[in-house]
C-alpha cells in the first residue's frame, strides 16, 4: 500500500482503525435500484485499487446490494489482496427473494445471510457485520444473542446497527449490558448537512456509549455536490439526481427529486458558503460537505461512493491535510438547522449553562 493520503479513526469503542472515508460498494455491479450511474466490475476494481493506493481501508456493502452483486464484486478483488489490511462490512435484514424466512433478523436468517455473504466476499469472517434496519418480528434478544455467537465462533469481529430510532438504539444498548454480551460498536445512519435529525437522539445515545457513527449518503444523493445550476435541468444519464428526476416514483428521502431544492432559497445559500469556504481552502463543494461531517467528533468513518475513479480522487481529498475553522463549521450548522419539535427546541435550549465535560465526552 503507497504512502497513506488518509486520516485513520477508532471503529466506535473498539481497538481498530479505519479510514476517516469509508468506500461504500452499492454503486458496484448490476443492481435492482436500476439507476445508471451503477460500475461496472472493471470499474469497480479500479475505484478499489485507487481507494486502496490513498490509504483507504475499510469497505461496506450489504447482501442486498444487486441481489449480493456488489459483495461478488468486492470478493472478487478482495481474493487478490492482503486481506488483513482491510475491514470489510456488510448488512443483513431485507429480503434476498421471495422466500418468507430469506428476510428480517432471526437466528435462522441472520446465519444462513452471513454464510452466504461470506462465500460471496470470498473471506472466512467479515469485521462488521450490521442489521440494516430494526426487525418488528423478531425479538432483539435473539437478534443480539446470534450477534454475540457469531463473535464468538469466529465468523465476525465486531457488529452494528443501522437505520434505527432513538428509543431503539438505547433499547439494543440496554439489552447487551443487561445480557452480559458484546457491544454494539456502530451506528450506520443517514447524516448530511440536509438530514441531522440524528442528532436529537440517536447521536446522543452514541456519545454516551462510544458506539461510532457511520454516516451514509453524505452528500444526500448528489444534491450536496454543487454541480447543479438552479435553472438547468439535470442530466437523466449523468447523476442520479438527473435520474430520479425524470423517474419521480423512484426518489427516496436520501435522494431526493430535484424539485424538492430546485427553488430553495436556503439551500442556494449552502451551496454558496460552500463553495467560499472550498475556495479559501482549494476544495470542491463535496469535500467541504465530507469534511464537516469527518469533523463531528461522533463521527468514526464517512461513507462515500464512487462511480468514477476521478470522483473517488475529488472525494478522498476531504480525508486529511486541512480542516474548516470553528466559525465555518458554526456557519455551516446555521445555515442547515434542525427541525425545532417538541420537547427537543426545549431541551437543547435549557441546559446551555449547566454542561459537565466529564458527563458527556462530546458535544455536537
Amino acid at each position: 500500500m503507497a504512502e497513506s493520503k488518509v486520516d485513520y479513526n477508532y471503529l466506535g469503542k473498539s481497538g481498530v482503525r479505519v479510514s476517516n472515508l469509508c468506500l461504500g460498494a452499492m454503486t458496484f455491479g448490476e443492481s435492482q435500484f436500476g439507476t445508471p450511474t451503477q460500475a461496472s466490475e472493471q470499474l469497480s476494481f479500479e475505484i478499489m485499487d485507487k481507494y486502496a493506493e490513498l490509504g483507504g481501508n475499510f469497505i461496506d456493502t450489504a447482501n442486498v446490494y444487486g441481489r449480493g452483486n456488489s459483495e461478488k464484486v468486492v470478493g472478487n478483488w478482495l481474493k487478490k489482496q492482503d486481506r488483513r489490511k482491510f475491514i470489510i462490512a456488510t448488512k443483513v435484514r431485507f429480503p434476498m427473494d421471495t422466500d418468507v424466512n430469506r428476510m428480517g433478523l432471526s437466528r435462522r436468517h441472520m446465519i444462513e445471510s452471513l454464510d452466504e455473504s461470506l462465500e460471496r466476499l470470498q473471506t472466512p469472517f467479515v469485521d462488521l457485520l450490521q442489521s440494516h434496519a430494526w426487525d418488528n418480528a423478531t425479538p432483539i434478544e435473539e437478534t443480539l444473542r446470534t450477534f454475540d455467537d457469531l463473535v464468538r465462533c469466529g465468523k465476525i469481529r465486531y457488529f452494528g446497527v443501522s437505520n434505527v430510532c432513538g428509543w431503539q438504539l438505547q433499547k439494543i444498548v440496554d439489552k447487551i449490558e443487561m445480557m452480559g454480551l458484546n457491544r454494539c460498536v456502530t451506528l450506520q445512519q443517514q447524516y448530511n448537512l440536509l438530514c441531522r435529525q440524528p442528532e436529537w437522539e440517536e447521536f446522543m445515545v452514541c456519545e454516551n456509549e462510544g458506539i461510532g457513527v457511520l454516516p451514509w449518503s453524505p452528500l444526500k444523493g448528489g444534491i450536496l455536490t454543487g454541480k447543479f445550476s438552479r435553472d438547468v435541468k439535470p442530466d437523466a444519464k449523468g447523476s442520479r439526481i438527473g435520474y430520479i428526476h425524470t423517474n419521480e416514483s423512484k426518489a427516496m428521502q436520501a435522494a431526493p427529486a430535484w424539485s424538492v431544492y430546485r427553488d430553495d432559497d436556503n439551500y442556494w445559500k449552502l451551496i454558496d458558503s460552500m463553495r467560499s469556504m472550498g475556495g479559501k481552502y482549494g476544495k470542491s463543494v463535496p469535500q467541504v460537505a465530507l469534511r464537516w461531517l469527518i469533523q463531528k467528533p461522533v463521527v468514526s468513518s464517512v461513507i462515500i461512493g464512487a462511480t468514477s475513479v476521478k470522483q473517488l480522487e475529488d472525494n478522498m481529498g476531504a480525508s486529511s491535510g486541512w480542516s474548516l475553522s470553528d466559525e465555518e463549521m458554526s456557519n455551516l450548522n446555521e445555515l442547515t438547522p434542525r427541525p425545532s419539535n417538541y420537547p427537543y427546541e426545549m431541551l437543547w435550549r435549557n441546559p446551555k449553562d449547566r454542561v459537565n465535560e466529564f458527563n458527556r465526552s462530546n458535544k455536537l
